[in-house]
């Protein structure tokens, strides 16, 4: 077993964890060997991952930079991970200095560095919680001392709802989320599918059986009733690197299957 300073007492080093694997795809540093020998794995089957993981990152970057746009100025993100390049108060506050953000993460490790990271930052925090329990986290403190529930703010599910089991009821967990939020709020997605690479996406769940958090790919249709009650902003629910793609975004978008989508609650 590795011997690391930087994490938690009591975290299982000797098995894979997917918001590790996720950093190591990224090419970030907090990771264990458990976790690099199945994101190796993981490669070996489907070199492409890495491209997708980062065609991931990219479209909160893009969703978060679109809601700031449009004058949302509170973000909760819930499954955040470990902290990397790019977070979300880091391009929210791009756009206006003001924005406050709430990371919400269940990984012990992601929540110690995120806390590390965020200390200095005013209007942002972190908290340890599991986005399957709204309840908890709609009401904890650190949560209500940086989120006004009474304004529009934008929910953050990026990456994070195919490791919630269809027993956990993920549409009912998001419309928790939703009701609790203001009118004009909004909700931005992106969850696995298998797209155009069936056997790939088989064998790449198949993996993540082996870590905490295993993961359930939806078709487009049950990653359509994750959004109910949302008003999808254009271009809908699409593959994420169709998502309001900028120049250089690969001509094949299929290639990268996760579907995004962002909406927003009726202002009416």
């Amino acid at each position: 077993m590795e011997t690391v300073d930087w994490v938690p007492e009591g975290v299982d080093l000797d098995r894979p964890n997917a918001a590790r694997v996720y950093d190591y795809y990224l090419g970030g540093a907090h990771n264990f060997a458990v976790d690099r020998q199945m994101g190796d794995q993981a490669i070996a089957g489907w070199p492409e991952l890495p491209m997708i993981m980062r065609a991931n990152r990219a479209f909160l970057r893009r969703a978060v930079q679109y809601l700031a746009g449009q004058g949302i100025r509170q973000f909760l993100d819930l499954g955040s991970g470990i902290p990397t390049a790019g977070n979300v108060h880091e391009v929210a506050r791009a756009a206006d200095p003001t924005c406050r953000v709430a990371y919400v993460d269940h990984d012990p490790i992601a929540v110690a560095h995120g806390t590390a990271l965020l200390r200095d930052e005013p209007g942002v925090t972190m908290i340890q919680a599991d986005l399957r329990d709204p309840g908890s986290i709609l009401t904890h403190p650190g949560i209500r001392a940086t989120i006004d529930f009474d304004k529009p703010l934008a929910i953050l599910m990026v990456a994070v709802l195919h490791f919630v089991s269809d027993t956990d009821d993920p549409a009912h967990i998001v419309a928790a989320y939703r009701d609790a939020s203001a009118p004009g709020s909004a909700l931005a997605l992106c969850h696995a599918t298998r797209g155009e690479r069936n056997e790939r996406a088989a064998e790449h769940r198949e993996l993540y059986t082996r870590t905490t958090t295993p993961m359930t790919m939806r078709s487009r249709q049950q990653v359509a009733t994750l959004l109910d009650g949302y008003d999808l902003v254009d271009p809908g629910l699409v593959y994420m690197a169709s998502w309001r793609p900028e120049e250089g975004m690969p001509a094949r978008p299929e290639v990268y299957p996760g579907l995004a989508a962002v909406g927003r609650l009726s202002t009416r």
